[in-house]
């Protein structure tokens, strides 16, 4: 099985294939020339526990000659299959089993996917964290939210410019922008070379506040000599630039126009403070009063208030509690709900669940978000339960109400052709993006042979010569359920999903300890599967199958051997009347 995985490891390495006509490049002239043999060098380590081939879950660990840092630590959420889950985070077996050697953890910025699974991580691990002072603030709020803000977990706030030391490693900041304020790149310095991590990045020449990606800084490193460049890969499919996040601002303007009188209600991340702070603006030019719905958003405000990077006027922001004392032409609703989640502020209003807000045909709602890859249906029947309550709905299909804060293709070639690296390796995407990005990557002149597309659980290790996945490392997934984390494993996803598939059927009987002697039963019970006032026949042969069973084990002392026969017996009648196999459960009480 190990020696499967490692053939399947090496060819995640893209090779180089030429013509033989082709001319050589211009480090192969020196392929014939025998040179003295070097001692080889000490590699720096990569390990992916979490952000390829999915979106979210973001989690990378560097090594070098003993020393290990960790970048990110984010959380990923459930798909339809994860009955019950809430999110999911990285495994941290590997971390765990190194928790000598780690030195601390750097964060690119405060998305969920890049922030979410750290305070499990600080439960298990207490080491330095460090992030910029908006990231910092939004990682606080969670500590405190797991009692974690004791002082156990030293937080330190770092800006654009600074160096942090891990051992061998040095990492500097670097300013990139995207649709969260104070994201960062990092440039790693390590006696092995120096590798770039982009982070999640686009290039916005007029951001909203002010500050645009440090792209000299990203000039002059690659002018220093870049060894290898990971990079974000989310839009690597899209072709062209990103468009700036002002341009939803001028958006929004032509759309409170548009709803004249009625309620204005948005959706967004609730981490897009740069969003939130033009609708803001924009309220309070027209004369409406702002009201946050979602307790994410609600916290991401209060954070982003309280450290200047929101501002907001005097008497704009009211409490939901209000709304009944304003007039729908003086209202905007900002809420959580932008992917169509479940229990998120606006799937409840669309299900006539809200507490405080109910739809109503004078409502004019915004969905200022694109799907996230996945969530498109939910999204979608979202927008159809507002619409059937008389709502008009915009989304981004039908107007420019959302940016993305990744880099598209071009601004993509632009940072390959400023940075030059000598090894590539693509990150934060599906297989589909990090291929593409990969193809990005060649065009740019990067040879195939030194581009790398990874996975989690894979170690990628890089010297001044050679880029190679050099092995595996535990890494997976964690279910977290409410505030439980290692009580949703596997064998409770399977059954879940038996249960929400086909059912379940309980069988009690009861038993005489001291003889063996069956005093009570069979009684049926079915919850999913059949109703059983409906399947009276059904039912009745589950009973008998059970006599039967009963009576062939009578006097017996293993109650164990009876629920396994009861169990095997009940599936392959129920499979044989009805092609499904619901969950048997076998009840046998002693007494």
């Amino acid at each position: 099985m190990q020696n499967n995985k490692k053939e399947t490891l090496e060819k995640a390495v893209v090779r180089e294939k030429k013509p033989a006509s082709e001319g050589r490049s211009h480090h192969s002239r020196y392929e014939k020339i025998k040179l003295p043999q070097k001692a080889p060098s000490t590699p720096v380590k990569i390990a992916f526990l979490g952000g390829l081939n999915e979106v979210g879950k973001n989690m990378t660990l560097y090594e070098y000659n003993g020393d290990m840092f960790i970048v990110d630590c984010g959380l990923a959420f459930p798909d339809t299959e994860m009955f019950g889950v809430d999110f999911v985070i990285p495994d941290f077996t590997y971390v765990e089993r190194n928790k000598d050697k780690i030195k601390g953890i750097i964060i690119t910025h405060g998305h969920e996917d890049h922030i979410g699974g750290l305070a499990y991580l600080l439960k298990a691990l207490k080491i330095p964290v460090y992030a910029t002072r908006l990231t910092a603030g939004l990682i606080e709020g969670k500590l405190a939210e797991h009692k974690l803000d004791d002082g156990s977990v030293k937080m330190n706030v770092v800006k654009p410019g600074d160096h942090v030391k891990f051992g061998a490693f040095d990492v500097e900041l670097i300013r990139v922008n995207h649709s969260i304020p104070d994201s960062v790149a990092f440039a790693i310095r390590s006696p092995a070379g120096l590798i770039i991590q982009t982070g999640d990045f686009k290039i916005d020449t007029t951001p909203i506040d002010g500050g645009m990606i440090d792209l000299a800084r990203f000039a002059a490193l690659g002018n220093e000599g870049v060894l290898c460049m990971l990079s974000d890969s989310t839009n690597a499919e899209n072709p062209g630039f990103s468009q700036s996040e002002s341009k939803v601002g001028e958006s929004f303007e032509s759309l409170f126009q548009k709803a004249g009188n009625k309620r204005l209600i948005i959706a967004t991340f609730a981490s897009n403070i740069h969003r939130v702070q033009q609708i803001i603006n924009i309220a309070e030019k027209t004369g409406r009063k702002v009201v946050l719905s979602g307790r994410s958003l609600e916290h991401v405000v209060e954070v982003g208030s309280q450290l200047g990077y929101l501002n907001i006027p005097d008497g704009v922001l009211i409490g939901i509690d209000m709304i009944k004392k304003y007039t729908d032409d003086k209202l905007v609703i900002i809420t959580t709900g932008s992917q169509g989640e479940p229990m998120s502020a606006l799937s409840r209003m669309a299900l006539s669940e809200h507490r405080k807000v109910e739809i109503t045909p004078n409502d004019y709602v915004i969905i200022s978000a694109k799907p996230i890859p996945g969530n498109e249906k939910t999204v979608y029947r979202v927008i159809n339960e507002l619409l059937k309550l008389g709502a008009e709905v915009i989304y981004e299909k039908m107007y420019e109400v959302h940016v993305s804060g990744h880099a598209c293709q071009e601004e993509l070639k632009l940072m390959l052709g400023l940075v030059k690296p000598k090894f590539f390796i693509p990150v934060h995407g599906e297989q589909k993006h990090l291929r593409r990005h990969a193809s990005l990557a060649e065009g740019m002149g990067i040879p195939t042979k030194n581009i790398v597309i990874s996975d989690n659980g894979y170690e990628v290790s890089i010297t001044s010569e050679s880029i190679a996945v050099s092995g595996t490392v535990p890494a997976g997934k964690v279910f977290v359920d409410g505030y439980g984390v290692g009580d949703v494993g596997s064998v409770v996803m399977r059954d879940r999903r038996h249960l929400g598939q086909d059912g379940l059927v309980i069988v009690t009987a009861v038993i005489d300890s001291a003889s063996g002697e069956f005093i009570s039963g069979p009684e049926v019970v079915s919850r999913g599967f059949v109703y059983v006032r409906e399947a009276e026949k059904l039912i009745n042969e589950i009973k008998e199958c059970a006599a039967d069973v009963m009576d062939s084990f009578s006097g017996t002392s293993d109650v164990g051997a009876v629920r396994n026969k009861i169990k095997d017996d009940i599936s392959r009648l129920l499979y044989e009347r009805t092609k499904r196999s619901p969950m048997v459960l076998p009840l046998i009480i002693e007494v």
